[in-house]
């Protein structure tokens, strides 16, 4: 069988699904793929095992949310599973600044679904796969803005871009796991795009020292050598990193 990579180079495909013609989704559709890296592996495992409570942080272009995207997504449509949902939580810096963009609230964050809409059409090879996943009310978006009072029971969590929460932040969204779930941390410390001038600080670092005293605990470090992107990209985070380490 022929082995052929995702369009973004993130995992490599190692069995394909018959393309069908029906609306609804069904687990068969789903490609199947194995990891690239070692990194990809370690988490795979991780999640065989059976871990409720993972980060994945490291440089970008490492498959970070498209690994923890696709192992939730192969567990919510196992109806073997006690999952009955998908939680993507996406940081509320860009919800800041959503009065400047047209549309109301949904219209707003439809923007900021583009990166998991993508990961979607890759993984069952049709364009609306996100919508249907939403319609068959096997995922949901929702933004760090609107989470707190909320109580997340039999979902699978993953909290993409957490380098963007403060540490108020990240401790809402944690303290929101409710029975029989499970939560996936992703991010980099190093991207950050909080603004420092209006005394915004990334709460990443003190999570992880936090968390470090839990058990079961498994935080994966993606490294430049896990890159898999393109090797453009992979040149130029180790350029980047170079004179960041230089410079400081």
């Amino acid at each position: 069988m022929a082995r052929k990579s995702t369009a973004n180079n993130v995992i490599e495909k190692v069995t394909t699904s018959k393309p069908t013609n029906h609306l609804k989704l069904r687990i068969d559709d789903l490609k199947t793929f194995q990891p690239l890296t070692d990194n990809q592996k370690q988490f795979f495992d991780a999640y065989k095992r059976g871990d409720y409570f993972i980060a994945l942080h490291g440089v970008a272009g490492t498959g970070k949310t498209f690994c923890a995207l696709y192992k939730a997504i192969e567990e919510v449509m196992d109806k073997s599973n006690p999952f009955d949902k998908i939680i993507v939580v996406r940081s509320a810096v860009q919800s800041r600044d959503m009065g400047h963009l047209p549309g109301d609230v949904n219209e707003k964050m439809e923007i900021y679904q583009q990166p998991y809409r993508q990961i979607c059409e890759n993984l069952f090879g049709r364009r609306d796969a996100w919508d249907r996943l939403e319609e068959q009310h096997h995922i949901e978006f929702i933004s760090t803005s609107f989470i707190r009072g909320m109580s997340f029971d039999n979902a699978i969590i993953i909290v993409d871009e957490m380098q963007n929460l403060t540490f108020e932040e990240i401790d809402t969204v944690m303290t929101r796991v409710g029975h029989m779930s499970k939560i996936i941390w992703c991010g980099d410390y190093r991207q950050t795009d909080l603004n420092k001038k209006k005394n915004d600080m990334s709460g990443i670092l003190k999570f992880f020292d936090i968390a470090m005293h839990m058990k079961g605990f498994p935080r994966i470090e993606f490294t430049p050598d896990d890159i898999v992107r393109s090797s453009l990209v992979k040149d130029y985070i180790i350029a980047k990193m170079n004179f960041e380490d230089a410079v400081s």
